[in-house]
Parts: structure tokens; C-alpha cells; sequence
């Protein structure tokens, strides 16, 4: 509640700075804004930004440095029964002291030097608070008393907000870079970990997916079976029948909202079909698993044929009736980008409403049409919840959609839930399979925007 107060206060001091700002560089201009160099309110952004960012690099600073401070303040003031612990009795205590003073669960009952520790130590963080607090409103003064200061006709305000501006996106991009590139390193890391203990051929190659440690060295995978052909081929199925279902609907839903419906339909079924996207993915394992999977099974044994309760097409099925608003939405928004004078012009021509659709639109929104598609197949491919409700998890080699199969999401998911062992092969494996679905997602995304520059070229 102090942080918001203190949150609140501090915007309202940049909101001050930037009034003050731009009545400033009025009033030196006598009134004129055409005397100035720069428009009034770039002179406010810049009392604002003097005002705000130079805080705003003490508060990030000193967040990075007062955990460090802490632990070190924490370490010199343990009991002295601390000197005779070994490490990881010590680092247990460290962490109960932090959970007191932070009022967690601790793992011990909270003895006098317990609580003298944990009374310590927040009463450090607690005038760390606020002696951050108190130097960002200092900085943000000072720096709202030299900005305004430099407020004259002649000053380049806008220049200067606009630096900073290319500035903060350059900042934001690097680190989006580097989060890509810290996901891609431990991804790849914990992967190559577990390639030293499983070879790569058995786990990309492998027919048998077991991942659990046996308890008897005489039982069948003692030390357990790891290939994951098992969990590409039930992905794939999976995906695949989700895209037959999704592309066709979404596909011909965009063609019918573009071209064929009137604006009052239109403002009406878009809304309808994208509340689809907004359910969320339990409530559709829950109508996979207790209505579509028992229909499949009940009309097959109608058919003479042996369903499990459990199937691949139950989960593709309802995993492509969540993912028609990713194909229909964009595939609609692209079709109504199409220039119409192409549209008259292939009328001009004697071509009939549909030759039109076939022959012009579509090749015209390729581009689009294929990223909502592949926006739809990255969809697939990561969803857990359906196919863990309605596929099941056994780890079976078929072609068979009527069978019980399981996903790569679904086992990574399966391998890290619980208290885990970070050096067993059976938890690194789940790091191998987020590798591998990482490539998968990389070829995929690398042949949409080869078909996407394809078409654009062409039609461009």
C-alpha cells in the first residue's frame, strides 16, 4: 500500500513537472509559442522526463544493490550457533530468517535468536524502503529544478525528448533480444546435459517413451526409455486434426464476413465467432473430456469400432473449434485490406463473385492467411489442457485418432510438476522436448515468411 501511495505521488510530481514545463518555456517566450524551437508540450516532456527518469535509474539501481546489502547484513548479524552449521544447513537458515521477517512459513520453530535475525533484518529492508523512497523524491526534485532552469526559446526540446524516446525503444528491444536469447541459452544448456546422458539418436529416433525410474533394476526400462517419437507423432495428430477442423471453418467464416455478409451481420458474428478465443482452455477440456470424447466413443461402438475414452480426436476436435477466431479473425481483417479497385477490376473483366474470391482475394491475402494459420498451429502445438483431459497421457506409437495419445507440452508439464531433481535424465528430458518444440516453431515460422514474401513480391 506505501509503494502504490508512493507510486501514485511520483507520477503526480512528473504530471506537476511537465505543466510546470510547458507554462515555463510560454512564459520566457512571452506568451508566443511561435518564438520557441520546439512546441510547448515537448518542453513539458522534457521537465517530466528530468523529473522522472533519473529517479527511476536510482530506484532500479538501488533494487539490484539493496538485496546484496541485505543477505550481507543478514550473514554478519546470524546467531552464533551459525559458525558450526554446514552449508545447506545454513542456507536453510538464512531462508527461515527471511521468511519470519517476511512472515512465510518457516521450517523450524522460531526461537528467540530466530526472531531476533528476522526482526533485524526487516528492520533493514524497512529503512532501505524508505531511504529509496526518500532519495528518488530528491533526484526527482533536483532534476525538475535543473530542467526547468534549462526551459529557454532556444533549447531543443524536442530533439532531446525525441533522443530519449529512440533511446527507451532501443533498450526495449535489446531486451526482448536478450530474453530470446536467455530462453534459447537455457533451453540449449540444460538440453546438451541431458544429450551426455541419453544419445541423441535414442531420443530422436527412439520408439519407446518411459521416462520414470524403475525401482527394481530387473523391471522393463530400468533405467528408462526415451524416445519421443511416441509424443512427435501424437503432436502431430493432434495438430493435424485440429487444422482440419479450424482452417476450412475459420477460412470460409473470413470469406463469408468479407465478401458475402452486410456490415449489420458482420458487427454482429465477428463479436460472436471471437468469443471463442476467450474461453479458456479448462472449460474446453472439461466440454472434450465429459461431451465430445463419450460422443466419439458411444457412435463408435454404433459403428462397430473400438473408441477409447480417451482419443486424439476428441482433443483435435475441440482444440480446432478453440483456435477458428486465430484463423477466421485474421484471415477476415486481411481480406477487407485488399485494395478494392482489384476487386473491380476483376469484375471488369466478366470474372463472377467467386472467381473473384479464388482467383484475386485469397492470392491477394495470402500473406495474412498464412500467419492467423500459423498463428493457429503454434496454438496447437503448445496446448496442454485439452489434450491432458480429453487424449490422456500414455505415451502410445499410432495412427490410429481413435486412440489415446499424448503431446511434447504435456510431458514436459508432466516431468517438472513436483519437487524435482534438476540432474536425473527424466527432468532434463522435459528441456530436450522444449528444444525440440522451439525448432519445430523456428522451421515453421521460417516457411510462412517465405511463402509470405513469395505472394507480397507477387502482388505487391
Amino acid at each position: 500500500m506505501e509503494t502504490l501511495i508512493f507510486l501514485s505521488a511520483f507520477c503526480l510530481l512528473c504530471a506537476f513537472g511537465f505543466y510546470l514545463g510547458r507554462a515555463r518555456a510560454l512564459v520566457t517566450a512571452g506568451g508566443r509559442a511561435s518564438e520557441l524551437h520546439s512546441r510547448p508540450h515537448y518542453y513539458g516532456s522534457y521537465v517530466a522526463i528530468w523529473c522522472g527518469l533519473p529517479a527511476l535509474l536510482v530506484a532500479g539501481a538501488w533494487l539490484v544493490l539493496e538485496p546484496l546489502l541485505a543477505g550481507w547484513v543478514l550473514t554478519a548479524n546470524l546467531p552464533a550457533s551459525a559458525a558450526t552449521l554446514s552449508e545447506g544447513q545454513l542456507s536453510l537458515l538464512i531462508t527461515d530468517i527471511k521468511n519470519l521477517a517476511t512472515g512465510n512459513v518457516t521450517s523450524r520453530a522460531a526461537d528467540p535468536e530466530l526472531i531476533a535475525a528476522a526482526e533485524s533484518y526487516a528492520r533493514f529492508r524497512d529503512i532501505g524502503r524508505i531511504a529509496m523512497f526518500g532519495v528518488m523524491v530528491a533526484v526527482a526534485v533536483g532534476g525538475l529544478g535543473y530542467a526547468r532552469q534549462r526551459v529557454l526559446p532556444r533549447l531543443r526540446a524536442r530533439n532531446s525528448v525525441e533522443r530519449v524516446a529512440m533511446v527507451t525503444m532501443q533498450v526495449a528491444s535489446t531486451i526482448a533480444i536478450l530474453t530470446t536469447v536467455g530462453i534459447v541459452g537455457s533451453l540449449l544448456f540444460e538440453a546438451l546435459r541431458f544429450f551426455a546422458k541419453v544419445p541423441f539418436t535414442e531420443f530422436l529416433f527412439g520408439l519407446d517413451w518411459s521416462p520414470q525410474t524403475a525401482l527394481r533394476a530387473d523391471q522393463v526400462g530400468a533405467s528408462g526409455a526415451f524416445g519421443a517419437i511416441p509424443l512427435f507423432a501424437g503432436t502431430m495428430m493432434i495438430t493435424v486434426i485440429a487444422m482440419l477442423v479450424a482452417v476450412p471453418i475459420g477460412l470460409f467464416s473470413a470469406i463469408y464476413m468479407s465478401e458475402y455478409a452486410g456490415p449489420r451481420v458482420r458487427a454482429t458474428v465477428k463479436p460472436v465467432l471471437e468469443v471463442l478465443a476467450g474461453v479458456p482452455t479448462v472449460v474446453y477440456g472439461f466440454f472434450a473430456a465429459l461431451t465430445v470424447a463419450p460422443f466419439f466413443r458411444n457412435f463408435g461402438e454404433s459403428l462397430g469400432l473400438t473408441v477409447s475414452s480417451e482419443s486424439a480426436l476428441a482433443a483435435g476436435m475441440v482444440m480446432g473449434i478453440m483456435i477458428i477466431p486465430f484463423v477466421s479473425s485474421l484471415s477476415d481483417d486481411v481480406m477487407n485490406a485488399v485494395p478494392q479497385t482489384l476487386r473491380d477490376g476483376a469484375y471488369a473483366l466478366g470474372a463472377t463473385k467467386a472467381e473473384t474470391i479464388k482467383q484475386v482475394i485469397v492470392p491477394a491475402a495470402l500473406p495474412g492467411i498464412v500467419g492467423g494459420v500459423l498463428l493457429a498451429v503454434s496454438r496447437a502445438i503448445g496446448e496442454t489442457m485439452i489434450v491432458v483431459m480429453a487424449a490422456g497421457l500414455a505415451a502410445n506409437l499410432t495412427a490410429n485418432p481413435l486412440e489415446a495419445v499424448t503431446t511434447v507440452t504435456v510431458q514436459i508439464v508432466t516431468l517438472l510438476v513436483g519437487d524435482q531433481e534438476y540432474d536425473s535424465a527424466k527432468t532434463l528430458a522435459a528441456f530436450a522436448l522444449g528444444l525440440m518444440l522451439f525448432t519445430v516453431t523456428l522451421v515453421l515460422n521460417v516457411a510462412a515468411l517465405h511463402v509470405v514474401r513469395k505472394y507480397r513480391e507477387k502482388y505487391d
